[in-house]
């Protein structure tokens, strides 16, 4: 994402959450220099550290490129750029080697513990090898900056925001990349603070020892303290996005799942038709919170992915924009002051090139977004979107067909068939031998 975008968005956001770590502010965004992606910190610094930011940021693009240990090939807008197609036994990051196992399916960039100490069960989905970047079966890609939440706590925070750069396999559309920036947010309460305002509040207790878990509260909780925590949580959040959109944007709650919270919430708001998930949020589960040693507390958690804020707020179309190097779109973000108004001038685009796919799926260890994976790690951003677009079962051998429609498209000039045809000839072949699937053209 543009440094100067991202920055625009986090000052907002910075100014709008105004719960920061009490008395020192700066305090947070030192701890988030020391742990997080140079790229989407050097927003705290000046103009000079920002230019130099970027200078780093495009040579270590290029350099993960030539560097890259896995079976890679892919396209850029100056042709096909050609990997060594055998994997290699170990990979080094940051200084430190990792042994490469059946797990292996990423290129170095960034370490991080992400379950574990979130709770989440050796076997929830989350952890899928399908849906992350592993180094090897012990070590990934940070999939959430929530993986930082016990030690910001442990360290005596108990409300800061916390920037990252996290990786994801995920479908490819005009909404997802396989690398976003997310703004976590904690704010921690003791039993005073929760229940200040509250008529006798003096009287209720943010714990209760022979509680119960039910779908509204957790074991620890009283259900008094978890409603003022959700509607705390709410209420920030509410005024975020009124404060950044304005009153008449179209916002939503979804109840949702996840092991690190509970009760659990999504934010939805209305996107070019459609609703668009923005926000994660829900009360921290107790355990957490006890393990980095704010026993005495409770609190609530959020995280948001700042380019999807950054569509809406900006109306931009396509989140591939923010890797651009356009300077038609960078100098949109050329700004004066963080509260300046920014109107998106959308790009030139350009005409659009359908090509399909169909193949028969292996017996066993098949998913869509190995599919999805391998066709950015060929098409890269000339890959617009991918749809699968008809499922067939064979009545007598009842093996399953997919076909994909890939839509092409690039975002500087008008592509024609002849290139994306190598293009997508190369995914063809890459399909059969990298995921055993059996073409159908």
């Amino acid at each position: 994402m543009s440094v100067k975008s991202i920055r625009h968005v986090s000052g907002q956001l910075r100014f709008a959450l105004d719960r920061g770590p009490t008395g020192n502010e700066r305090l947070c965004d030192l701890l988030a220099m020391r742990m997080y992606h140079r790229c989407c910190l050097q927003l705290f610094l000046p103009e000079s550290g920002y230019k130099r930011c970027l200078y780093y940021c495009n040579r270590a693009k290029r350099q993960a490129v030539a560097q890259s240990p896995l079976s890679l090939r892919f396209f850029s807008s100056d042709g096909l750029i050609s990997q060594s197609m055998v994997k290699q036994n170990s990979m080094k990051v940051v200084g430190q080697t990792y042994d490469c196992d059946e797990y292996t399916n990423v290129t170095p960039k960034i370490l991080s513990k992400n379950f574990d100490s979130l709770l989440i069960p050796k076997d929830h989905p989350s952890r899928n090898k399908g849906d992350n970047y592993y180094l090897n079966q012990n070590t990934m890609l940070r999939a959430h900056t929530s993986a930082h939440q016990t030690e910001l706590i442990r360290s005596g925070l108990d409300a800061f925001l916390a920037v990252g750069d996290v990786y994801r396999r995920d479908e490819i559309d005009a909404c997802h990349y396989p690398v976003f920036h997310q703004m976590e947010g904690v704010r921690l309460f003791s039993n005073h603070e929760l229940f200040a305002r509250v008529t006798n509040g003096e009287e209720l207790s943010l714990f209760e020892k022979t509680g119960r878990r039910s779908p509204q509260k957790q074991e620890a909780h009283t259900l008094e303290a978890v409603k003022l925590l959700e509607f705390n949580l709410k209420q920030t959040l509410t005024r975020l996005v009124r404060h950044l959109f304005g009153a008449e944007l179209e916002i939503r709650w979804v109840e949702c799942y996840f092991p690190f919270t509970h009760p659990s919430f999504e934010m939805e708001v209305l996107f070019q038709g459609r609703w668009l998930e923005v926000l994660g949020c829900g009360v921290m589960e107790q355990e957490i919170v006890q393990s980095a040693g704010a026993k005495d507390k409770v609190g609530w958690a959020f995280g948001l992915g700042l380019e999807r804020l950054a569509m809406v707020l900006y109306d931009i179309p396509d989140i591939r924009i923010f890797w651009s190097e356009d300077e038609r779109f960078l100098k949109q973000f050329h700004l004066p002051s963080i509260e300046h108004p920014v109107t998106f001038q959308v790009l030139s685009k350009f005409p659009p090139l359908l090509n399909d796919i169909s193949f028969w799926l292996p017996t066993k260890g098949y998913t869509d977004n190995d599919f999805f994976d391998l066709v950015r790690s060929i098409g890269g951003d000339l890959v617009e979107k991918v749809d699968l677009v008809d499922k067939f079962t064979h009545p007598k051998t009842k093996r399953m067909s997919h076909c994909y429609r890939i839509t092409y498209r690039h975002m500087e000039r008008t592509l024609t068939q002849d290139e994306v045809r190598i293009v997508h000839q190369a995914i063809e072949q890459a399909a059969e031998q990298q995921l055993g699937v059996k073409g159908r053209y």
